[in-house]
């Protein structure tokens, strides 16, 4: 186990995680560069990624420690996820480490300090793509209006817009994600979107007929990207003592079921939407193989638990050499070439 699990790890998770944010805040810019080379360089939704490596929402909730991220080697950071109102989330414990399975299972609940409080501290030069992730609050009456408010506030200061209907810790909030419910959430957001691209994270936990549901509803509505996906609450068999708590599960236990949500909106968009894969991702050569089943852009969280925080600028590197090797001048060449 390496130095920093040796110290993290003696501390309750939210604890490390707070600490670990507050580090990469006071660090800033001073943790490093972004990576980027030629071959790493990738146009998505008309934005110029430096690299395809990028930060997931739920990390810096707050966009605390944007700079420090950016200096990791991430070549986009994707903050929140943020509500209009301030708000605790769900009481604690709520973060649990499954270290025998190399995963984590959250239940936080959007815990976050709202975009009034957010916004100021995003609205700057990034080296990198921002990405701003809104929701919408527990208690709201109108959880429509709550995400179009998000979007226009976000897009002040975002490269880019997520509205993110698919966490399992808001009850009723994936009902978003079909039909009537979901065409009226993103005409009401692409209504406030102005000119900033517009992506949706979806869940995986999702049947067939939802999954194409979803990607005519996207396309009808024009949106950017799809991010899949967020976390399970399925269980696959796992170890550790944590298995059983309530939540999200994420990390290396995800990756089987990421990769075949990936690759069924990949079928269900006919490749005419761009696709960013989260889940599991905790290799070069796992992002490579996302990237080869169609997935224009990667992100991580759960597995810089385990991999520490050179990670980022490791898978970078990896798939650099990867690409190099299979004869491919630019990650865009490889894409859904699986």
């Amino acid at each position: 186990m390496k130095w920093y699990h040796s110290l993290l790890f003696t501390l309750d998770a939210e604890r490390a995680h707070r600490l670990t944010i507050r580090a990469l805040s006071a660090a800033g810019s001073r943790t490093g560069r972004v990576h980027t080379t030629p071959r790493l360089a990738q146009v998505v939704a008309g934005l110029h990624f430096p690299n395809p490596v990028g930060l997931a929402a739920g990390v810096d909730k707050d966009g605390e420690a944007v700079a420090g991220f950016f200096g990791l080697g991430f070549g986009s950071v994707e903050v929140g996820t943020l509500t209009p109102k301030p708000q605790a989330g769900n009481p604690r414990p709520r973060l649990f480490r499954l270290v025998e399975d190399r995963g984590v299972i959250n239940r936080m609940g959007f815990n976050n300090g709202g975009l009034d409080a957010a916004i100021p501290r995003l609205g700057k030069r990034w080296p990198g793509v921002l990405g701003v992730n809104v929701g919408a609050n527990k208690d709201s009456g109108d959880r429509v209006a709550d995400y179009a408010h998000g979007v226009a506030c976000a897009a002040k200061v975002a490269d880019y817009v997520t509205i993110n209907i698919s966490s399992p810790n808001t009850p009723g909030l994936r009902d978003l994600q079909k039909g009537a419910a979901l065409r009226e959430l993103l005409v009401a957001a692409t209504g406030a979107r102005g000119l900033v691209p517009l992506f949706l994270k979806v869940a995986p936990d999702l049947e067939p007929a939802e999954i194409d549901d979803i990607a005519r509803a996207a396309a009808d509505a024009h949106i950017d990207a799809l991010i899949v996906s967020n976390t399970t609450v399925s269980r696959p068999k796992l170890r550790s003592a944590n298995a059983k708590e309530g939540g999200g599960l994420s990390g290396a236990p995800l990756a089987p079921l990421a990769r075949q949500r990936l690759v069924d909106f990949r079928h269900a968009t006919g490749g005419a939407i761009p696709l960013v894969s989260a889940g599991g991702i905790g290799s070069a050569e796992e992002a490579y193989a996302r990237i080869r089943a169609g997935a224009s852009l990667v992100q991580l969280y759960s597995a810089l638990v385990y991999e520490g925080p050179g990670l980022a600028r490791r898978i970078a590197e990896g798939l650099d050499r990867l690409l190099a090797r299979d004869g491919f001048a630019h990650v865009a060449d490889a894409v859904g070439t699986a």
